[in-house]
């Protein structure tokens, strides 16, 4: 468990624009940072960060919270992992004391990234040290180009060919065979017998977003039609092959810079990039191109250029891969390499700076490259050019930008030379389609039974869905005043309210008397108290790294707003916007009278309700003096609320 002390170190030192823009492409508006979220597919930013609260709000998904939640939401680490990566990022030391247990899928995530290490360190220890290593798996790398620096970059290495000697070597060093196998790295026969995955081969570690080796990727070195030329890791809890580009943890912050993605096939093709300056670039890895990938690859921009080499057949089975990209709201251009030449082959024989005025000068629109592709093979036949037609305006169809997709359109026109209102009708008519079978999708979509809740969803749907649904929350559990009490004990607990007294002292000993509709308010309520009550300081700190995540999520919620001016605006419209600490007494005490004066109307109702029963003429007085006292208290309630109200 890490010591306190070391937290507040790596929370003092973490600026959360600098860790989230790793991840996402933040672009500044007004005080606040905006991005589209990396939870959720959107076309529009809904995602927001604030560098003075230190917090980020997803509007889209209701995610909020501190730049260690962010990690643990997007990375799936744990609390500790997500400081610890922090706390390397910052370069703090990090002191632990005795570990708590954790939860057993957190373990093993985190057993499995720590096979993977060792694996990693041991392959790249073959490469360099090992006369094997030296003898294959250096001359390949030499043979490729690859310079030293780049081996360690990237971290590549090399399994020797023996059957077993990785995992015998990693058994001896302590590590769980169970772990070996799950990664992939050990392969477990029926009889029980094992040997490595990736014996004779050469090693590309894979790497998340955060730098940790996720997987592996194996190239044999030897000439055999059996063997396939590549392997990679299986699927795991920590791998997750349509969700992986090979070189983005290296790419990223390029990516981002640049405002373009380079997006090759392999991974040499990468690696040769990046040696030659050209650090923008990842890879599928020889995968058909998902939606995963390339909404990750959305994060960090709009533009995406695919090289291509010159296979033609090959070409021509990515074209219906590629349309998904434009249906990502991308910007889709393509480079078509010489005959013989991959990305890898062709920045070798020319360099860097005269790869990139290449591309500069190649790169095509991919539908525009589309439809002269298609019309080589369609020539003068007007079935195939038919179908030609139909697939490009198929293509387009899938551009959600009007604007763009009607660009595109005269383009084709002109280049097909068919009239441009035909184009534009197919077009309407199948985005009419597009649209009609995606309301029938929904239509299919089965909904949830309700939920019981004494026994939950049937058993036939555990498993199948993601929902911890809540106990039922009381009727008025969206009442404004009791959200508006949480939002100033929240945002100001630990600012002076009257002389030694903060704003959360004063909250809670001007509301103890008053039960919370909303059950998680009424949690935050009685956390302050406690926490007040130990003589700790109320801050938003508190709520926004705390342990329950329906709480941070309700933090960085009440702390943000979608709303946020932007900070010319007061300028542009030559109008003062107050600033809510300037009548922060009135927000205060406002939503305090108000709850005191619904409590007070329903006590007198019940009062009257009981007036109905009353028997005698003591119980009639005696209720009789009581509503007379309850009506002075709604009467001072009600002068004070007026006053605070016209201040």
């Amino acid at each position: 468990m890490i010591t306190r002390e070391t937290i507040d170190r790596i929370m003092d030192a973490v600026d959360i624009v600098e860790v989230i823009g790793e991840f996402v492409h933040l672009k500044k508006r007004g005080a606040n940072y905006v991005g589209l979220s990396p939870f959720a597919n959107e076309k529009t930013p809904s995602f927001t960060v604030s560098p003075v609260k230190q917090i980020f709000k997803d509007f889209s998904t209701g995610k909020g919270g501190s730049a260690v939640t962010f990690l643990m939401e997007l990375e799936k680490f744990s609390y500790p992992e997500a400081l610890k990566w922090l706390a390397d990022k910052y370069q703090i030391e990090v002191e632990e004391i005795k570990k708590k247990e954790n939860s057993p899928e957190n373990d093993e995530r985190e057993s499995l990234f720590i096979v993977n290490e060792f694996a990693r360190n041991f392959f790249a220890q073959n490469l360099l040290e090992r006369e094997e290593g030296i003898n294959i798996g250096q001359s390949y790398f030499k043979e490729r180009g690859f310079r030293e620096e780049t081996l360690q970059k990237f971290q590549l290495g090399y399994c020797l060919d023996k059957w077993d000697d990785f995992t015998q070597s990693a058994l001896k060093a302590g590590y769980n065979e169970e772990y070996l196998v799950t990664t992939g790295l050990t392969i477990k026969k029926e009889d029980g017998k094992t040997f490595d995955r990736y014996k004779g081969r050469v090693i590309f570690p894979i790497h998340s977003l955060t730098g940790r080796v996720i997987g592996f990727g194996g190239r044999v070195l030897k000439t055999d039609s059996k063997t396939a030329k590549y392997v990679n890791s299986p699927e795991s809890l920590i791998y997750h092959k349509s969700q992986t580009l090979y070189g983005i943890y290296f790419a990223k912050n390029k990516i981002r810079d640049e405002g373009n993605c380079f997006l090759a096939e392999g991974y040499t093709d990468v690696i040769s990039l990046h040696q030659s300056g050209i650090e923008n670039t990842v890879a599928s890895s020889g995968t058909s191109l998902t939606v995963e990938q390339i909404r990750l690859i959305n994060r960090f921009t709009k533009n995406v250029t695919i090289l291509f080499d010159g296979d033609a057949a090959g070409i021509k089975a990515s074209l219906r891969g590629i349309d998904m990209i434009l249906e990502e709201g991308l910007n889709v251009k393509i480079v078509l390499f010489p005959d013989g030449h991959d990305p890898d082959s062709f920045v070798k024989s020319v360099g860097g700076t005269a790869f990139r005025e290449y591309v500069k000068e190649k790169q095509q629109d991919f539908i525009l490259f589309k439809t002269s592709i298609l019309l080589q093979d369609a020539q003068k036949d007007p079935l195939k050019r038919a179908e030609v037609i139909r697939d490009i305006i198929e293509s387009i169809a899938k551009i959600p930008d009007t604007i763009k997709a009607s660009v595109f359109v005269s383009e084709t026109s002109r280049l097909l030379q068919m009239d441009e209102a035909i184009l534009m009708a197919e077009l309407n008519k199948l985005k009419l389609k597009g649209a009609k079978n995606k309301e029938k999708e929904k239509e299919k979509e089965s909904t949830l039974p309700p939920y019981d809740p004494s026994f939950g969803y049937p058993p036939e749907l555990h498993g199948l869905i993601d929902i911890e649904p809540e106990p039922e929350i009381a009727a008025d559990n969206d009442d404004p005043q009791e959200q508006e009490i949480i939002r100033m004990l929240i945002t100001y607990g630990n600012e002076i309210w009257e002389e030694e007294t903060t704003i959360a002292q004063f909250l809670i000993e001007a509301i103890d008397d008053i039960e919370f509709g909303n059950r998680l308010f009424a949690t935050v309520f009685e956390e302050a108290k406690f926490k007040s009550g130990e003589g700790e300081l109320i801050d938003d700190r508190f709520f926004i790294h705390h342990p329950n995540n329906q709480i941070r999520d309700l933090a960085a919620t009440l702390l943000s707003s979608p709303h946020a001016l932007s900070e010319n605006w007061e300028k542009m419209h030559e109008i003062e916007v107050p600033d809510e600490r300037t009548k922060l007494k009135q927000a205060i005490l406002s939503p305090i009278y108000h709850i005191k004066m619904r409590k007070v109307m329903r006590l007198i109702k019940e009062n009257q309700e009981k007036l109905k029963d009353a028997k005698t003429d003591d119980e009639i007085i005696e209720i009789q003096t009581m509503h007379v006292q309850l009506k002075q208290v709604e009467k001072s309630i009600a002068s004070e609320l007026g006053a605070v109200i016209i201040k």
